[in-house]
């Protein structure tokens, strides 16, 4: 995912720009939840490659819309601080 342009938490990525969307970091199973449950979530697959069941890409056609995932955001920055180095 290098040279993508990120978010860091503690020096570790909880999100990144990528194509149409941000790509956020999630427990697997929030992860797996959320493709499920949101019309707007997708699998994240920088440059093509599937990523880990960790990451998953948020897309709306409006920025202004990407507010209403705050919580997802919150929820991924603190998984990132949680989770061991």
């Amino acid at each position: 995912m290098s040279g993508l342009p990120a978010y860091f938490v503690n020096k570790r990525m909880f999100a990144c720009i990528h194509g149409e969307g941000v790509g956020v970091r999630l427990p697997a199973a929030t992860a797996a939840n959320l493709q499920f449950s949101n019309q707007n979530v997708f699998p994240f697959q920088p440059k093509g490659m599937p990523s880990t069941r960790e990451w998953v890409q948020l897309n709306h056609e409006n920025s202004t819309d990407y507010t209403s995932d705050m919580d997802i955001f919150t929820a991924s920055i603190e998984f990132v601080k949680a989770a061991r180095k």
